[in-house]
């Protein structure tokens, strides 16, 4: 039994982990991941969800919500899977989200509320129907109309089926279990890891921070690869080293990006999703120890089937 408490997931020893970058609400994209995903996805391996799911220019947030608790009612028909097999992280729109839920706590409601928006908020705003001006206008009110309209933003979550229940669900971070003793693990984050500090002083460091992302000292002695699915700084995918970035720009023009790492943090696969669905698959090549200085071969892709959404009924 794999422990999940209400910060963070620990994932065990897995064989797989399959980690998916911020989607920004690219529904077309998405769906095309997880017909790639469908078959490739097997007992003992884990889909962990990095965050920041709809995006605030998007039209399909909502159904991009449809398809994450499609597909995660998909994989759960399949032989020996268990729900700790998926995970949501809370990505910096769905922390600000959250934020929002408890804006009538905030010491200045307009000033927490435009730190808000600046990490994506909006996005929820508008997948449940509320004005962007009315918002303003709240916060500049009491406590008791703040709180009288964060009931409401809570009705209006609850009142779609499964919303509030994957919500609930997401976690700050995922950790696995080294595969021997004394070993390392491998961490997923959503945005940002302050190294100097342990998994249970980040903070705010796994959402809003806006420093560079190295992993030394601290960090790197606990974790062989700490992978992130959203850069604030837009630098593009950073696989070298042990701080892993896996924002290809989704949402922004760039591809939706999954990395699949096995249990020593080995970067075995990356898979991106551009304009039309359109795939590129790069599997690397372990059968031969690599040379030092020498980059692992791409090997070409084998055709990917179509999910068809009832896979699962023939598992």
């Amino acid at each position: 039994m794999r422990a999940v408490n209400e910060k963070f997931v620990d994932m065990g020893v897995p064989r797989r982990v399959w980690a998916i970058a911020a989607i920004h609400g690219e529904k077309e994209r998405l769906i095309a991941l997880h017909d790639h995903l469908a078959t490739r996805f097997a007992a003992r391996d884990r889909l962990v969800y990095l965050g920041n799911y709809i995006g605030t220019g998007s039209r399909d947030n909502a159904a991009v919500f449809d398809e994450l608790l499609s597909f995660r009612a998909a994989l759960l028909a399949k032989p020996g899977m268990e729900p700790c097999d998926i995970v949501h992280l809370r990505g910096p729109a769905e922390e600000a989200w959250q934020r929002l839920l408890r804006l009538q706590f905030a010491p200045v409601p307009s000033q927490a509320l435009e730190k808000l928006l600046a990490a994506g908020v909006e996005a929820y705003l508008r997948l449940y129907g509320i004005s962007l001006n009315d918002t303003r206008a709240i916060a500049r009110a009491g406590s008791v109309a703040i709180t009288r309209w964060t009931n409401q933003l809570r009705a209006a979550q609850r009142e779609v089926p499964g919303h509030e229940a994957m919500m609930c669900a997401t976690r700050r971070a995922a950790v696995t279990q080294p595969t021997e003793k004394g070993g390392q693990r491998l961490l997923f984050v959503p945005a940002g890891f302050d190294a100097t500090r342990s998994l249970e002083d980040q903070g705010e460091h796994l959402w809003y921070s806006t420093a560079s992302f190295p992993v030394a000292g601290r960090g790197a002695a606990a974790y062989a690869r700490v992978v992130r699915g959203f850069d604030v700084a837009r630098g593009g995918i950073d696989t070298e080293g042990p701080a892993v970035t896996l924002d290809g720009g989704c949402g922004r023009g760039g591809p939706l990006v999954c990395g699949c790492f096995n249990t020593s943090g080995k970067l075995m696969e990356i898979i991106a999703v551009g304009g039309h669905g359109a795939i590129e698959n790069l599997p690397l090549e372990s059968r031969k120890p690599l040379l030092p200085n020498v980059e692992p071969r791409l090997v070409p892709a084998a055709a990917t089937p179509r999910w068809t959404g009832q896979f699962a009924a023939s598992a």
